[in-house]
């Protein structure tokens, strides 16, 4: 009897210390107290030192000091189609009616008693402007003025001791800089993203439908979104150093990888314009340019391509005036080298009517300076190819006459008289075909142009197309040509020597 109490006693001990464990491991019977609850690893992977904590810092502090000067932007416009679909930044709300929509953009405080700067995109047509600003408190604007060749815009609030953007200097900025992006996308306020600075100097993105619109592009990785429009690009210390205006965005209309803002050193000038005179008071040079490739520098005789050549005149412009000829090649403006067009378009843009800058040119192997005083643009005026007549009576007797130049794909024959009329010339060969993938096709070269020009020589038939090609063998040719438009340009060809 003793023996089994024995047992029994032993049984219960070792039932009570099953359970206590049971109790101490949990299985969700009992739950612990908070106090008792810890989460995660006692200390973190990796210590932050002095420059890692000040770099995440610098950003911190960018965001709290930028911020403020940010606006959002609502606007209601009248409207027949959407004018922003090229920038891909305006947010709309819907629904809408056929003759007005409403969207919203960005805006950066640029004087303390409330003068903003935003681009034209966001205010254009706008019949009611209302801008929000960070402490939420909201103002009806006026539009002061708008600049659609660089896509820019000023509008004004009442409103006094507004936190002022400080406006940096955005020819210092350097590729692979790190940059932060202030604005409102997607109708979100005080959106802040950050990148680098992937590129400058970017054009020809065809985002101004004008052939004197500006394209002179600071490209980021920073995210930037439908809304961003008129936003801030700013650096690490805070200074504005581009107004965000347009996105790539691969048909999505949101961010796909970078976005493009104007170079603060031109919202400056044009800014300045707008609000002393509601418009810009832009001088001209009153010429086409074009990109200066190796072809047609070694057809130029420069021993490498640099520059910009003036592919046009305006008849009566300032270049024109000044002695500047069709195939000048220019250098630099006012010491400043020049390689792309956008280069020399942004440089002039931020220049007025009557100013004086100092080009040197490259011409015939020799370098030359030109001083050019600019003019405003008169409305309608284009620019016309140099020395063209009309000699419908100047009868070609071999208007069957043809060659093909197999090593640079390209064949011509001779013209018609009708087709000189036609194309309003006295001389030149036609295009009759370009072989794809060949050097011609690569130049841009068609069938239906006319070759009016080789190396600086009227073509006047095959023959002295023939002529100009072999004496360029192992080289490159100078070409000018017009197509049925009556636009002219000039190309290198580059011709491979006769084994």
């Amino acid at each position: 009897m003793k023996s089994k109490r024995l047992i029994g006693a032993f049984a219960l001990i070792v039932a009570g210390i099953v359970f206590g464990a049971l109790l101490v491991s949990g299985f969700g019977l009992v739950r612990p107290g908070v106090a008792d609850i810890r989460l995660g690893s006692s200390t973190p992977p990796v210590s932050l030192d002095a420059d890692a904590t000040s770099f995440s810092k610098a950003f911190i502090e960018v965001a709290q000091k930028v911020t403020p000067e940010i606006v959002r932007i609502d606007v209601v416009s009248e409207t027949k189609e959407n004018p922003h679909q090229n920038f891909f930044f305006f947010f709309k709300d819907f629904p809408q009616s056929p003759q007005e929509e409403q969207g919203s953009g960005s805006g950066i405080i640029i004087s303390p008693d409330g003068y903003i700067v935003t681009n034209n995109h966001v205010v254009d047509n706008a019949t009611k402007v209302t801008v929000t600003l960070n402490d939420k408190r909201t103002f009806d604007a006026k539009v002061i003025g708008t600049d659609p060749l660089t896509d820019l815009a000023v509008i004004k609030i009442n409103a006094n001791n507004l936190p002022a953007a400080y406006l940096g200097d955005s020819d210092a900025l350097k590729v692979g800089q790190w940059v932060m992006a202030i604005g409102n996308p997607l109708a979100l306020t005080s959106t802040v993203t950050a990148g680098i600075v992937s590129a400058k100097g970017r054009g020809q993105l065809g985002l101004i439908h004008n052939r004197y619109g500006v394209e002179d592009y600071i490209q980021t990785d920073a995210a930037i979104n439908p809304g961003n429009s008129g936003g801030a690009l700013v650096d690490l210390s805070g200074a504005v150093i581009g107004v965000n205006s347009a996105i790539a965005t691969g048909g999505t209309g949101t961010y796909i990888g970078y976005g493009f803002a104007i170079p603060i050193n031109l919202v400056k000038s044009v800014v300045k314009d707008l609000i002393a005179h509601g418009k810009v008071t832009r001088g001209y040079i009153g010429i086409e340019i074009s990109n200066v490739n190796d072809a047609l520098a070694k057809s130029l005789g420069m021993d490498k391509p640099e520059g910009v050549m003036v592919q046009k005149l305006v008849d009566g412009g300032s270049a024109a005036s000044a002695g500047i000829k069709e195939g000048d090649v220019i250098l630099k403006v006012d010491g400043h080298e020049v390689n792309q067009p956008n280069e020399l378009q942004s440089y002039i843009a931020g220049k007025t009517a009557g100013t004086k800058v100092d080009l040197t040119i490259f011409r015939n192997g020799n370098i030359i300076d030109k001083t050019v005083t600019l003019k405003a643009r008169e409305e309608g005026t284009t620019t016309q190819p140099v020395s063209l007549k009309d000699n419908s009576n100047n009868n070609n007797n071999n208007a069957e006459t043809s060659a093909s130049f197999d090593t640079i794909g390209l064949s011509v024959r001779n013209l018609t008289s009708s087709e000189k009329s036609s194309y309003n010339v006295d001389n030149g060969v036609m295009i009759t075909d370009v072989k794809p993938f060949s050097a011609a096709a690569d130049q841009l070269l068609a069938k239906g142009m006319v070759i009016v020009d080789a190396n600086r020589k009227k073509v006047d038939d095959v023959k002295d197309m023939q002529k100009a090609i072999k004496e360029k063998e192992g080289s490159a040719v100078l070409l000018k040509v017009q197509d049925s438009q009556g636009n002219t340009r000039f190309v290198g060809l580059e011709i491979p020597k006769n084994k």
